[in-house]
């Protein structure tokens, strides 16, 4: 991975009717791990489990010409509020099936067969790349330790050769 990009600018969106940035622990798990790894926070937000928010944050970060990397984290479960997945999906140019299919495998090898209702997904969208995670700080250590870090450079280098 030697062509691997560094000091990656992202953005972290964190889906949630019930948090705020002072109570919101994986999106704070999120933004420490990008931090402590060279990486940079530029934009950071909560919104509602709505689809229209949701499109307007991904929108305003599609817009912003510094992030490469979406990050968002809640609402990728099967519950009736659950739409990260079908607002972010609009957008979606290519998606990195391997994203979601990597992450339920170390999920499952953490909590057993309840990985499997994680609709955890990947993509990409006007040459940045999308990420989206469960809501729960476990599954957000997970995927940024063993999925997310030791990818995001190369990633975003593949897609912007």
């Amino acid at each position: 991975m030697r062509h691997a990009v560094q000091n990656v600018p992202c953005a972290v969106i964190t889906v949630s009717d019930s948090r705020t940035k002072e109570t919101d622990e994986s999106g704070s798990v999120i933004i420490e791990k990008l931090n402590s790894n060279g990486h940079l926070v530029v934009d950071y937000r909560i919104v509602h489990d709505s689809i229209s928010e949701i499109k307007g944050a991904i929108t305003a970060n599609l817009e912003n010409v510094e992030v490469k990397v979406i990050i968002c984290n809640g609402g990728t479960g099967i519950a009736k509020r659950d739409v990260t997945v079908e607002a972010v999906s609009a957008f979606m140019e290519k998606k990195i099936e391997g994203f979601g299919e990597f992450f339920r495998y170390l999920s499952y090898e953490e909590i057993g067969i309840a990985a499997l209702m994680s609709r955890a997904v990947g993509g990409v969208a006007f040459g940045k790349i999308i990420l989206c995670l469960p809501g729960s700080s476990g599954a957000v250590r997970l995927a940024m330790d063993k999925v997310i870090l030791p990818q995001i450079g190369h990633m975003v280098w593949e897609v912007e050769r």
